[in-house]
């Protein structure tokens, strides 16, 4: 028996800092655009595996990873 058929909706919480910064990110942006603030949460998102830091040419760059809703 796999685990997704256990669980049958899994949701990660989400500050309400969180959620706002999620929704503002909707393409591919670079990491330096956003303030230290910002930088901490996207962080903490990136733990959570919602989103995904990608190191191209020297540039660092965040994107949103595939989650259902």
């Amino acid at each position: 028996m796999k685990l997704n058929e256990l669980i049958s909706q899994f949701t990660i919480a989400v500050s309400n800092e969180e959620s706002d910064l999620l929704e503002r990110i909707e393409t591919v942006m670079p990491y330096h655009s956003f303030t230290e603030r910002d930088r901490f949460v996207i962080d903490n998102l990136i733990r959570k595996s919602l989103l995904s830091k990608i190191h191209n040419r020297g540039n660092t760059l965040v994107v949103k990873n595939d989650v259902e809703s």
